[in-house]
């Protein structure tokens, strides 16, 4: 079973804040790249000096989220926080505005900064958030505990999960279907399919194998789920977090599976106490949807 955890309110928040803040500022860098590929432009310097403050407002976010509050100076604090903020995101949105509809030049690389300022920055903060609680990694997230079962009990729970949630990804298209709704193709998806060199695809199996899933454990299972568990709500930490990490993947036509896939990993982890038994999963889940979109795009490419 799952031991409790000491994570302080406090800390998720600026957690939480700090790998936003990052991943809007990722959104621009990424809406830049796009934006120079275009070439010239009359109104470049109107988007660059919208995206330079905005990168100085999401910095001075990052400053006063980088230590624990203290009380006397919460204050202070918490008014350069909401200055750095509103700004950020009033600056970002102006950006985009005068940046115009994005392209898909170049997804594959996108795609990778998009990760990068979510995913990556997860990581990164999370180390920082284990150490503000005094503790190792393994102790965190009990990865000494029983590792081989814990790993075993993954890679089972994703195989026998894989071929529900094809099925269940098929019945939701063919109910969006009849319903008349348009089907949206992931981002990541889009990148896969233009995607042309092994280069390409290489970092996409690093982004959709070794780092998402790492990250997205780390937070809604590691972090979120025993947190909200240990407040008092049991059946929010299950449901809330795991239909706030369908929700975050923005796509209607996986959101069912994604949520019984959210459902299973938050159990997995309930009952071996080790997160590497959620991790296991979500990455041979991702690893052999991976594969099988390379498999079928060979397939759909011999002639017939």
């Amino acid at each position: 079973m799952l031991s409790g955890k000491p994570w302080k309110f406090e800390a998720i928040l600026r957690l939480l804040l700090s790998v936003f803040v990052c991943h809007f500022f990722g959104m621009i860098v990424v809406t830049a790249i796009q934006f120079i590929s275009r070439g010239p432009q009359d109104q470049a310097w109107i988007f660059f000096g919208l995206a330079f403050g905005c990168a100085l407002c999401c910095a001075l976010v990052l400053f006063v989220l980088r230590k624990p509050w203290e009380l006397d100076r919460f204050t202070v604090q918490f008014v350069l926080l909401l200055i750095g903020l509103n700004l950020a995101l009033v600056l970002g949105a102006f950006a985009q505005h005068v940046a115009g509809k994005p392209g898909l030049s170049n997804p594959t690389w996108h795609t990778l900064v998009a990760a990068l300022s979510f995913q990556g920055v997860a990581i990164v903060f999370t180390a920082r958030f284990v150490r503000e609680h005094g503790m190792r990694w393994v102790d965190a997230f009990g990865l000494n505990h029983r590792w081989p079962a814990a790993l075993l009990f993954g890679v089972l729970a994703a195989g026998i999960f894989l071929p529900v949630g094809w099925l269940l990804q098929v019945a939701s298209a063919e109910l969006m279907s009849r319903a008349h709704m348009k089907t949206e193709i992931q981002p990541a998806v889009q990148a896969l399919q233009h995607s042309v060199t092994w280069l390409d695809r290489a970092v996409m199996g690093v982004v959709a194998v070794g780092i998402a899933p790492v990250a997205e454990e780390l937070l809604f299972r590691g972090i979120l789920y025993p947190a909200i568990k240990q407040a008092g709500f049991p059946g929010l930490a299950l449901w809330g977090t795991s239909l706030l990490f369908a929700g975050i993947h923005a796509n209607l036509g996986i959101f069912v599976p994604l949520l019984l896939l959210a459902l299973v990993l938050a159990q997995l982890y309930e009952r071996t106490g080790n997160l590497l038994a959620p991790i296991a999963a979500h990455v041979l889940f991702n690893g052999l949807n991976f594969a099988r979109f390379f498999y079928l795009e060979s397939q759909l490419g011999q002639p017939g």
